[in-house]
């Protein structure tokens, strides 16, 4: 019943950039945040950036500052990742969720298959 679908991703050169969609459907749309998250070979899932659909409130690590935007579609019940001015170090299978906010770990379990996102020097 619940779906996090993303999409969007792709092969860019380095300074590029791509926008992410997560579409959601089977919940109260606006009673989640959406979380993204990355995972890159070898390594653990790394929580990139958030939006509370609740309060608006949004999210960004310290590497997403400044280069990405997250933003909400309330009609669509899709968030999108703007992601500009992208570095290799990015690349990295790219992961919605749907939690209860932006600070608690509840989330459900389907994050679906993620959608792959290449930078090249």
């Amino acid at each position: 019943e619940v779906q996090l679908q993303a999409s969007g991703g792709g092969l860019v050169q380095a300074g590029g950039s791509l926008r992410l969609s997560c579409a959601a459907s089977g919940f109260r749309f606006d009673d989640h945040a959406i979380r993204w998250f990355r995972q890159a070979p070898g390594k653990e899932r790394d929580e990139v950036s958030c939006i509370s659909n609740l309060d608006g409130s949004t999210y960004y690590s310290d590497s997403a500052k400044g280069r990405f935007t997250i933003s909400s579609d309330h009609a669509k019940n899709t968030v999108y990742l703007q992601m500009n001015s992208l570095k290799p170090e990015d690349t990295a299978v790219y992961f919605c969720a749907a939690c209860s906010s932006c600070w608690e770990i509840q989330c459900y379990d389907e994050w679906g298959q993620g959608t792959q996102v290449t930078v090249s020097s």
